[in-house]
């Protein structure tokens, strides 16, 4: 018999186009193993909401090895050491994997090729990051001509098929319980609006992915109206790598509609979002405009009333309805619709002046599809700090946004001390005079926001 075969994975807990899997079941007996590594990723663990979806991808990925004779081990430490005993345990000879670029699973990449036969694939994203680059062989730093290179180096590489079999070594090596892990709530068990809104796994995903097919021509249209709601939500399933964005390209490669062509754009968003942390790796922490460290952001460790904006903020109480439906529909469902997403993280930046670090750090630990490329990219973006960035004074107007994209029935939903006001009142009850009594006023007006945002930035050049 060949000797084991170990797949070490990550954020690729599915059995279909899995690049490490398939070759490692054509090598020999396969040991599929995820470690939960805390320590390595620092303050980029896993936050509450991950944690939650974690746990139910496992346990789906768990039964669907079961079912071909399989076993999912599973190992809490530190990365490398879990991997080198599990091989040492098995005699296995190779580990297989999928590439991570998080400059946490880049080092731990790096350090387990010292002492092992690691065999690398590209399995998560529709190109491997890196390999498009500009005519003088160069990354790229600005999203539209990443994009236009993107699509003339198309088509991507061939969906894989799970394994015809999965043979398995002569003796298992041991497994943590899944339960003893911990990662679901129970005091408080805050998660009853997320096992109502989501589906985890595998099957799930792909459940999701053909019934998102009946929409998808209209996503040019519709995608921005969070009443209607006719975005894929494949978000955590892509994250969690229990879909690839390969199956979805070739699922919908015969689409000639705007609704397709603008989301395989948000899939090259995706892409880049990786390009960009591969060449700055702690953009999740760090300006990319260097300018903006002498940015004059209200300090929520410093000031009181920041502190109490940041929490308002968090806790959907900003007396603006859009900003507050999408707070609250993140902390009941760990999701929040995309639009929203740029409408709520400039209110934070912009409206009340505080560090988008702050925001990022709460959307990391409250999301279920958290992901430390696109995360950074989306906050400094809108920040307008980031390598390829909307301008910091251009300021959005919740207001105007709420009603330009029709979210009565959005806040009426997630708001529910709103829920008797009309079309007309519903996005900011206040100016129409109905504001309900347990509903707070605007925690800031608009202009004097506004005013305030332009006075910093020009602080910040110097007059």
């Amino acid at each position: 018999m060949s000797s084991p075969q170990i797949v070490w994975l990550r954020r690729d807990l599915r059995l279909a186009d899995n690049p490490a899997l398939y070759h490692a079941a054509k090598a020999g007996p396969v040991v599929c193993v995820f470690v939960l590594d805390d320590d390595a990723p620092k303050h980029h663990a896993y936050g509450g909401a991950s944690r939650w979806w974690l746990h139910h991808s496992l346990e789906s990925l768990s039964n669907s090895l079961a079912q071909r004779h399989a076993k999912l081990i599973l190992r809490r430490g530190d990365a490398v050491e879990e991997l080198a005993k599990v091989a040492k345990q098995t005699g296995a000879s190779v580990i297989h994997a999928n590439r991570h670029y998080e400059p946490w699973w880049r080092k731990a990449q790096k350090k387990l090729a010292e002492s092992h036969d690691l065999q690398l694939y590209d399995g998560n994203y529709l190109m491997p990051p890196g390999s498009v680059t500009t005519g003088s062989g160069d990354p790229y730093k600005i999203y539209t001509p990443f994009l236009r290179a993107m699509r003339s180096a198309f088509p991507p590489r061939d969906e894989l098929p799970v394994p015809e079999t999965l043979s398995s070594p002569e003796n298992w090596p041991a497994s943590d319980d899944l339960d003893d892990w911990n990662l679901l709530p129970t005091k408080p068990d805050w998660a009853g609006g997320m096992r109502d809104f989501w589906q985890v796994g595998e099957d799930a995903a792909r459940d999701r992915l053909e019934a998102w097919e009946a929409d998808v021509d209209d996503y040019d249209d519709k995608r921005n109206f969070p009443s209607v709601d006719k975005v894929s939500r494949l978000s955590p399933h892509l994250h969690f790598g229990e879909i690839s964005p390969i199956q979805i390209w070739h699922h919908f490669k015969h689409k000639r509609s705007d609704g397709w062509r603008t989301f395989e754009g948000e899939l090259i968003w995706r892409d880049y979002a990786q390009n960009a942390i591969c060449q700055f790796p702690d953009y999740a922490t760090a300006n990319y405009r260097e300018d903006f460290d002498k940015f004059p952001w209200r300090d929520p460790a410093k000031d009181e009333k920041a502190a109490s904006d940041l929490k308002a903020w968090q806790q959907g109480r900003t007396g603006y309805p859009i900003v507050d439906a999408g707070m609250r529909q993140l902390w009941q469902t760990g999701w929040m619709h995309n639009r929203v997403r740029m409408i709520t993280a400039s209110f934070l930046i912009k409206h009340l002046l505080i560090d988008w670090r702050e925001g990022e750090k709460w959307f990391w630990d409250c999301l279920v599809d958290a992901d430390y490329a696109s995360n950074a990219t989306n906050w400094q973006w809108t920040a307008g700090t980031g390598v390829d960035s909307n301008m910091f004074s251009r300021i959005m107007a919740p207001l105007t946004q709420s009603e330009k994209f029709d979210a009565a029935r959005y806040i009426r939903t997630y708001v529910p001390e709103l829920k008797g006001l009309s079309d007309a009142a519903v996005h900011d009850p206040e100016e129409a005079g109905c504001r309900p009594s347990g509903y707070p006023r605007k925690i800031i007006a608009h202009k004097a926001a506004r005013e305030r945002a332009l006075a910093a930035l020009k602080d910040m050049k110097g007059g």
